[in-house]
């Protein structure tokens, strides 16, 4: 299990790192246009790998992988969008908030609401420091993370119906043509430019491909409550690849408003059981 549990982290700083360096051109490119460039390149080679086959699909099993698509899309637009504005650390511990409140709201153990509780504390938090957030930041994230808490609802459908990747593949070009003409429109002529097209495939390597990848190795040997308190380690990996790569130092304060969402998450999480579906971010 060891190994598998050094694979989840793998992706975990995969995806964070992925994520400053896209915020880091978003002086060049829009964050519309960066987030197409990574759901073009993670589309490409699921589509690949997978190979989804098409034929004899029922109405419900495309209902299920479009608004599967529309969730993956709308998610990474959001928290683009919300890191374009406020720091990255604190953007993914706001988007937190939408699969620990889904956790939460799944459970009939009262404790939980202890963790609801602490969750509350440390976006408090967060409000008593209000000059890295805006309102557009704030609301961009909360919107990530309803888009999150969707995309978990839909992916055990998604999987049910659509064997493998197919389910993933499907809904990862679903959500590219999703932003296309909106990528287009504010990327213009950027788009045309190697460099960009370059760090965009490799965001998307980094934030898409090698951390999907290494969730499913380790999901085949991991428990899914196991992998669940790891994954609620994505907002201090995120404020970690914030302070190295882009320099986004966080008060002290904002260091235990993560926190105490990280440890709700954990809380409400350990021992439940959970999805097997790759995380998104």
């Amino acid at each position: 299990m060891t190994r598998a549990v050094w694979l989840v982290l793998v992706g975990i700083v995969s995806v964070q790192v992925g994520a400053a360096f896209a915020k880091d051109l978003f002086g060049t490119v829009s964050p519309t246009a960066i987030v197409w460039l990574r759901l073009v390149t993670s589309a490409l080679v699921l589509a690949a790998v997978a190979r989804p086959r098409l034929r004899g699909r029922t109405r419900q099993d495309w209902l299920v992988v479009v608004g599967f698509g529309v969730s993956l899309g709308v998610m990474n637009w959001a928290i683009y969008q919300s890191f374009a504005r406020i720091p990255l650390g604190i953007a993914v511990t706001i988007e937190f908030i939408g699969p620990l409140t889904l956790a939460v709201l799944g459970s009939r153990r009262a404790r939980d609401l202890v963790w609801v509780g602490l969750a509350a504390v440390g976006v408090l938090l967060l409000g008593f420091e209000p000059a890295d957030l805006t309102v557009a930041g704030v609301a961009y994230a909360l919107l990530a993370g309803t888009a999150w808490a969707a995309y978990i609802l839909l992916s055990a459908s998604t999987g049910a119906r659509w064997p493998g990747l197919d389910g993933l593949a499907i809904a990862s070009v679903l959500a590219t043509v999703l932003l296309t003409v909106p990528a287009l429109v504010t990327g213009g002529e950027t788009l045309l430019d190697g460099r960009v097209l370059l760090v965009g495939a490799v965001i998307g390597l980094l934030s898409s491909v090698i951390p999907y990848s290494c969730e499913m190795v380790a999901l085949r040997t991991l428990p899914p409550s196991v992998f669940s308190i790891l994954m609620s380690l994505e907002p201090a990996a995120a404020a970690l690849a914030a302070v190295v790569v882009l320099q986004e130092l966080l008060t002290p304060l904002q260091c235990l408003a993560i926190a105490c969402v990280i440890a709700a998450s954990v809380g409400a999480t350990r021992g439940r059981p959970l999805h097997t579906e790759p995380a998104p971010d």
